[in-house]
């Protein structure tokens, strides 16, 4: 099955032997930027498969919103067959892209260095928990631990949730599978001045580290300490969405342009200048706990309508908390078709989830639909050369399942 892709990637082939978030999440967006991507599945497929709800077995909900574009080909790697035919795969690919573990991939001979001389060319990206030069190389990595490692939990103590507790997204997977991304492009551009690839190791804990330390170092930073960690504006327990008297609204009054106009919308001018506290930025970040919670005493004075249309007047950020209910309706997102309707050939209507990017020449296509497992294999080993009879043969060895 060859499908015309468009876009900014399109032409370049990558092998994604990845499974759950980080790294079809990360495969997803290049299948979205019109990479040719195919994705090798073990016979039990990839673990998303089987986390409900679904329609039917192997297409759960995650894993439909993390492999459109993509062609699923089953391969049992512990066998030497299937091994053989990976092997002639990254022949023809640009990117070899992979979540699984460094030393379980060089037992399986895929690694770089195995690879290099076969396909110089090739990108080879390995997404892991960890550095592959410090002592946690070897250890196994999840959103949760990583998320725990990083100190996300902590921080939200610090938030005032008294126990610790993770943020309620696969946050550490996606945004690692970002870093992911960046570097596959990145490494495509230099790859068309030097002429060779290389490998590229993406690492979920230091990753993190950068994301939760770039806000929260705070004192630390210096040496001796100027303080303690933290963004004090970040981990104030008033920094919350504002109840209303009929609800909640999402408000950010942050520099002196806002607070000047929020005082004058309320009627109350003269604060901004008499109070010290609201006066300038540094005053308001060291008051921070204060002002917020003085904003939240006068955000429930009035509805949650009448607080939009006032500061929309005064021209002060705010957004409404929404569900995803309320995403789905939202008038923005329906605008600019960011959730559409499609009909899955095996699941039926389906809502998709657009691409974020929006480009002015490099248009793409719209992604085909999440595959089913193995739906692919028997058109991939045809293009690969293999003969109906081999075909038939790694089928009978379970080297590989044809979906048909």
């Amino acid at each position: 099955m060859n499908i015309e892709r468009t876009g900014p990637l399109a032409g370049i082939k990558v092998l994604d032997l990845t499974s759950v978030v980080m790294g079809p999440f990360a495969t997803q967006i290049l299948a979205s930027l019109g990479a040719e991507v195919t994705k090798i599945e073990s016979p039990e497929g990839d673990n998303l498969r089987h986390i409900g709800p679904m329609r039917h077995t192997g297409m759960g909900h995650m894993f439909l919103h993390a492999n459109r574009g993509k062609r699923s080909l089953v391969l049992d790697l512990k066998q030497p067959d299937a091994r053989g035919v990976a092997l002639k795969l990254v022949d023809t690919h640009d990117v070899l892209i992979s979540n699984v573990r460094p030393n379980a991939l060089a037992r399986l001979g895929l690694d770089y260095e195995s690879l290099r001389e076969r396909n110089p060319r090739l990108i080879h990206v390995s997404c892991c928990g960890f550095g592959q030069t410090g002592p946690y190389a070897s250890k196994p990595a999840y959103d949760d631990l990583i998320q725990g490692a990083a100190g996300l939990p902590w921080l939200m103590t610090r938030y005032g949730i008294g126990e610790p507790c993770y943020v309620p997204t696969t946050l550490a997977d996606r945004v690692t599978g970002l870093h992911a991304v960046y570097a596959v492009t990145a490494a495509l551009y230099e790859r068309e001045r030097s002429g060779i690839g290389q490998a590229i190791v993406v690492p979920m804990f230091e990753t993190m580290v950068q994301f939760v330390l770039g806000d929260h170092l705070g004192g630390l930073s210096f040496d001796p300490p100027e303080g303690d960690p933290g963004y004090a504006r970040l981990l104030t327990a008033n920094r919350r969405p504002y109840r209303t008297k009929d609800g909640y609204l999402c408000v950010l009054v942050y520099n002196d342009k806002h607070w000047r106009a929020f005082f004058a919308a309320i009627n109350r001018s003269e604060q901004f200048e008499r109070d010290s506290r609201f006066s300038s930025q540094t005053s308001r970040a060291q008051h921070i706990d204060e002002v917020y919670a003085e904003l939240a005493e006068i955000m429930v004075t009035r509805t949650t309508s009448e607080w939009r249309e006032l500061l929309d007047t005064a021209d002060i950020p705010n957004m409404p908390m929404n569900s995803p209910y309320d995403l789905l309706d939202d008038p923005h997102l329906n605008a600019v078709e960011f959730i559409k309707q499609s009909e899955h050939p095996s699941e039926g209507r389906v809502l998709e989830l657009g691409n974020p990017t929006t480009w002015s020449r490099s248009t793409c296509t719209d992604a085909s639909p999440s595959p089913r497992l193995g739906e692919h294999s028997l058109s991939v080993l045809e293009e690969l050369g293999y003969s109906a009879d081999e075909i038939a043969a790694l089928e009978a060895s379970g080297a590989t399942s044809l979906n048909r």
